[in-house]
């Protein structure tokens, strides 16, 4: 007769979920097309403007929130708030819209979408379609549809009613929400670049608390997915010292992604650093510096021209200014469910409050 053997108990006790903050998780479910940014404006003045020294916007739609005004030097975060979007054209006879890109899309990810459109009454749900696959032949099939194949279905009849729900120069965005996935890892919409703006954000919130020698500025700026543009005025305007952009970088442990070409970067690993021509080596220095004493992890990446973020315009702002690059490892970017852990963006968070309680009167990035 086999052995009796004992039956283990499996303990009951649940583990505790991740919780993600509120403020990041209002932002990223925020529609803010870029151009049309107002909905991510209104969660940052909502969580912001009362917790921080002074605040203000502008005419391109940025947002300033500052801690310590007379403090030296000067230090800007930067992070924006505008996403993909989808921007209306024409309206054909039968009611069928037709839109242009805001940003650069993945035109094999546009099609058989949820949208939402935002219009001057409110969100308007509609659906992105192209002619079914049952209707193609075996060369359509292998095509990818140019932009003005694809169009928004409102479920409209004709012209006059679609008239009367939308109006050329509408903007849309995927109806995609936050969620979270797995532990800290979560998907949304728009992670580019709302877990930047969050982050240059947040830790503006916590510096308020503590000692800190430099005055600090975080800006949600606008329209750098079509050029960086809320950053140019954003850095002429506070003309500071020192500056850091925080944007998404590639994670680049998934499947098909050559580290050869395009460096190793893990979820989950903390922010990526920038180093190359655009990045201020005083700058470099500190945040490495800043990320080791407080035993934040990192991850260092090399980039040999201008980036495509923020970073871009701010360095050569004004007379120059001493630019730093954060990157929040991201998989799937512009597509409609980019990932990331959100342990990177609180490695972000406080990577950026080390930074800026390292720095002391008078330090300036010249070298």
């Amino acid at each position: 007769m086999p052995e009796k053997k004992s039956i283990k108990k499996v303990s009951s006790k649940k583990t505790k979920a991740y919780q993600a903050p509120d403020f990041l998780v209002d932002l990223l479910n925020a529609r803010s097309p870029t151009g049309a940014e107002y909905e991510a404006q209104a969660v940052v003045d909502q969580y912001v403007e009362n917790e921080v020294d002074t605040y203000r916007s502008d005419t391109m739609g940025n947002r300033f929130a500052t801690v310590n005004p007379e403090g030296d030097p000067n230090l800007l975060l930067a992070g924006h708030i505008d996403e993909l979007g989808l921007i209306i054209t024409y309206i054909n006879d039968q009611g069928f819209v037709y839109f242009d890109t805001l940003g650069g899309h993945d035109k094999t990810m546009i099609s058989g979408r949820r949208v939402s459109i935002i219009t001057k009454n409110g969100i308007v749900k509609a659906v992105t379609g192209k002619r079914a696959i049952h209707l193609m032949n075996a060369q359509d099939r292998k095509k990818v549809p140019e932009t003005h194949e694809i169009w928004i279905d409102l479920g409209a009849k004709n012209k006059e009613e679609a008239e009367a729900l939308v109006a050329i120069g509408d903007s849309a965005v995927y109806d995609q929400s936050f969620e979270l996935i797995r532990g800290s890892v979560g998907v949304a919409r728009a992670f580019d670049d709302k877990a930047g703006a969050y982050a240059v954000m947040e830790a503006a919130r916590r510096l308020t608390k503590g000692k800190l020698a430099a005055r600090v500025t975080a800006a949600a700026t606008t329209q750098e997915e079509i050029g960086t543009r809320g950053a140019m005025t954003a850095a002429f305007s506070e003309n500071p010292d020192f500056a850091i952009a925080v944007d998404v970088g590639h994670a680049t442990d998934s499947p098909d992604c050559d580290p050869r070409k395009y460096g190793s970067f893990k979820q989950g690993g903390g922010p990526i650093v920038c180093r190359g021509p655009n990045i201020n080596p005083v700058i470099f220095e500190r945040i490495i510096r800043a990320a080791e004493m407080n035993k934040i992890p990192y991850q260092v990446e090399a980039d040999p021209r201008p980036t495509g973020t923020d970073a871009r315009a701010i360095q050569v702002a004004q007379s120059g200014i001493a630019t730093g690059l954060l990157s929040i490892p991201l998989r799937y970017m512009h597509t409609p469910s980019e990932m990331v852990d959100l342990a990177d963006i609180e490695h972000t968070v406080q990577l950026l409050v080390a930074v800026a309680r390292s720095l002391k009167r008078g330090e300036r990035g010249i070298w």
